[in-house]
């Protein structure tokens, strides 16, 4: 009785959740090592005071041959004489717990996770501390999931692949075309879902992926699976590898995952050279390797790279690859051993490297509750600070790309009645993108402005392919009547997609007419917003005088309608900038995706890609983004000179004789890089009335053209600067990293001379000499 006035003093619908809670974290079986089942518990491998390393042989070594080949692959079986449960090694995570991949089930206690801005957004910050915090919500959620039996520890995202080709459906999911913006992005956003990594723990273990040079989906008849990229060892060193090196060194992910496409005739994932010599060896990753779905029957049945199937296992096993996602090397492990191809041994390698990651992910620990991260449930997924953080980032990530007579923002005393117009005006599902879960709530951009004004609504087109203009006539009645319009217009997965790339840059179908016929009737300020995850030739937008303002915000997740609204009536002043050049259409016309190549090509009139390389004409710059205040930037400590330190005498004699060629520059390699830190003190202070961010980017310019970028991206910092104050934002950039450039060799050097920096608005130059040209 007494138990029973207790519980009823508690809400019924509180106490439906706490049993809810209670079943979903105590309810989980143990993946392995149950302290209830007697037979494990002498186990070594189940003991947690032994080294990790220890106990991942002493499982090996219990394993039969059969079970081994069965663990290899992403749908590992149960080894129920050992007491381990089956595992679904595929689950996504690129920028919210996804469904995409059969590890992770939506429904029940779980029937949604938040669903943040797709990657190419939130990249837009430019805010190093945001993908971190990301990062950490989501691997809570995917903690939290994985208690309730609902999903997986093995995510296999971010996606760090430069966004080479305007066209690319799947550039959404990347962090833009510049390396070191996609290097601090994959560092950041891995070690938020892994954890702080306290004695070799994972929280979950994150993957990047697709390793390498891997751009190009689907495009005039040549596709992912048979496309062979050609690919210098200049540009394999300065641009593609640039974001997986950093994954593994700075963010120590647990996991790459290799491509389908070849590499200069080798299947990436058959490719010792990239795998077992740069990933594992190289690179020292600690973790394992797995192949892109199917990509070892790939590379046999569509690119016939080898004469049988057991030569494909074969060669997968030898170059590194540890995990199949798929069933191939399931199917054709055992022939390979039994033809001699490989040892069983080869195979146990593999097999130590996933045991490893699972011990240090926990899931031979016995119950889960009882582990960190353990007390995680329902409770802790679409919390109300998950979601602020998602409208943050949505926020955060939106770009203005034009404001003429500072229309924005509209003030919704004056604007009463808002127009909102356009096949994306009224959207849920388009705002998160691809390999997205289901969002805990979405508001549309209609629901959004709807908040703040009146508004009158008509979609104008269908459906972003705007095969009509039966609607248009609607759309301008609007126009004529409204104080203002919002136009939402712009792409969604019908467009670009996995298996998807564009044809050309230009809005689709009759979007373009119409904008502009809309702009035409409009009486009020006419407001563009463009939702897409590649750039789009808007040219005409730009140049018609009744489109007052323009805004990019690629897909902006679940909460991408509030901070739409946020941006255009000014309780949000945008502080994004580009993560990649907009290009006008005629560019790709000159340009096929399957060229490589980031350098242009005088003689054949190949124009070079991104801004690094490509001197052409830009519908918008990478960088570029507008605030509703003015910024003005002050270097107040900035370094003119610095040298180099050699590592060794020899190493000094072999950069002697270089640097007496007619090119003068210095291995990083003969450089003694430790401490070649060089910093710089800049103000930076608001002018405007209205609080912002300001992202100052740092560029650096080699003093010689000879192999060098036209400019590169070498630092970034985001700062909170309130209206008519000043703050100091304290940079600094690396010799050795950030001076250096990759010859045609791909050896990184450091040249000799004046290197030029663009600090913000600002210039300033800083002599590079070697520490023997002072004392002479």
């Amino acid at each position: 009785m007494g138990c029973y006035k207790r519980l009823i003093l508690i809400p019924f619908g509180l106490l439906i959740f706490i049993m809810v809670v209670a079943l979903v974290v105590e309810g989980r079986v143990p993946f392995a090592c149950d302290p209830k089942n007697g037979l494990t518990r002498g186990y070594i491998f189940c003991n947690k005071n032994v080294p990790i390393h220890v106990r991942v042989q002493d499982l090996i070594g219990r394993l039969t041959l059969a079970e081994k080949i069965r663990l290899v692959v992403n749908n590992a079986i149960e080894v129920q004489r050992l007491g381990i449960q089956g595992y679904e090694w595929w689950s996504e995570a690129l920028h919210g717990v996804s469904n995409v991949g059969p590890g992770t089930k939506f429904g029940g206690p779980f029937p949604a996770a938040t669903s943040f801005p797709q990657v190419i957004t939130t990249a837009a910050s430019f805010n190093q501390s945001l993908w971190l915090q990301i990062g950490r919500v989501v691997s809570d959620e995917a903690r939290a999931m994985y208690n309730g039996g609902a999903a997986g520890l093995t995510y296999w995202s971010p996606n760090v692949n430069i966004f080479r080709d305007p066209r690319w459906g799947r550039g959404q999911e990347t962090p833009g075309e510049d390396p070191t913006l996609a290097g601090k992005y994959a560092a950041n956003y891995v070690q938020g879902l892994q954890g702080d990594g306290a004695g070799n723990r994972l929280k979950v273990a994150a993957c990047c992926k697709h390793y390498t040079a891997y751009d190009l989906d689907n495009w005039n008849g040549v596709d992912r699976f048979h496309f062979n990229a050609k690919v210098s060892k200049q540009d394999l060193a300065d641009t593609y590898d640039i974001p997986f090196k950093s994954c593994v060194l700075e963010g120590k992910v647990a996991s790459v995952m290799c491509s389908y496409n070849q590499v200069n005739g080798k299947p990436t994932c058959a490719d010792p050279e990239l795998l077992r010599n740069t990933i594992r060896g190289e690179w020292r990753l600690n973790g394992y390797i797995v192949s892109d779905c199917d990509s070892v029957g790939v590379f046999y049945d569509n690119q016939h790279y080898t004469k049988t199937p057991e030569e494909a296992a074969a060669d997968a096993i030898k170059a590194g690859l540890d995990l199949d996602c798929g069933p191939f090397l399931a199917l054709h492990t055992d022939g390979a051993i039994k033809q001699g191809l490989i040892s069983e041994n080869d195979l146990n390698l593999a097999l130590a490297n996933l045991i490893t990651v699972q011990m240090r992910l926990g899931m031979f620990d016995g119950e889960p509750s009882a582990q960190p991260y353990g007390n995680l449930g329902p409770q802790d997924v679409c919390t109300p600070a998950h979601q602020q953080l998602a409208l943050e980032a949505a926020r955060q990530g939106i770009v203005l790309l034009q404001n003429k007579g500072n229309t924005l923002p509209l003030s919704p005393t004056r604007y009463r009645t808002v127009g909102v117009i356009g096949p994306n005006s009224d959207v849920t599902v388009t705002m998160i993108g691809n390999y997205a879960g289901v969002a805990c709530g979405y508001t549309t951009p209609l629901q959004g402005i709807a908040r703040y004004v009146r508004t009158v609504h008509q979609v104008g087109c269908r459906d972003v392919s705007c095969g009509g203009n039966q609607l248009f006539g609607s759309a301008e009645t609007v126009a004529r009547q409204a104080d203002a319009i919002v136009l939402v217009m712009g792409l969604d997965q019908s467009i670009e997609a996995e298996f998807r790339d564009r044809d050309g840059l230009l809005l689709p179908g009759l979007q373009q007419e119409l904008v502009s016929r809309v702009a035409r009737a409009a009486r009020g300020p006419v407001i563009l917003v463009i939702m897409s995850g590649g750039p789009i030739d808007v040219t005409f937008a730009k140049n018609d005088p009744k489109i007052s303002a323009i805004l990019w915000v690629g897909y902006p997740g679940q909460a991408g309608g509030t901070a739409i609204a946020d941006v255009i009536f000014g309780r949000t002043n945008p502080g994004g900038r580009l993560p990649m050049t907009w290009y006008p259409q005629d560019y790709v016309t000159k340009v096929p995706m399957t060229n490589m190549d980031m350098r242009p090509n005088p003689a054949t009139g190949y124009p070079g890609r991104t801004y690094r390389f490509y001197k052409g004409p830009v519908v918008f710059p990478f960088g570029h983004g507008l605030s509703y205040t003015r910024f003005t930037q002050t270097l107040v400590l900035a370094p003119k000179q610095v040298s180099i330190p050699f590592a060794s005498l020899q190493a000094q004699a072999k950069a002697q004789a270089f640097t007496n060629s007619s090119y003068k520059a210095v291995k990083v390699s003969h450089a003694n890089c430790d401490e070649m830190e060089v910093g710089f003190h800049v103000d930076v202070k608001n002018e405007g009335s209205m609080d912002g961010t300001y992202t100052l980017l740092i560029f650096s310019k080699a003093p010689h053209g000879k192999w060098s970028a036209l400019k590169q991206l070498v630092s970034f910092h985001k700062t909170y600067v309130p209206a008519g104050s000043k703050t100091r934002v304290n940079a600094g950039i690396h010799v050795c990293n950030h001076l250096s450039i990759v010859d045609e060799f791909g050896v990184r050097r450091i040249p000799i001379g004046e290197h030029e920096l663009q600090i913000g608005d600002l210039k300033h130059s800083i002599f590079v000499q070697t520490s023997d040209q002072i004392k002479h």
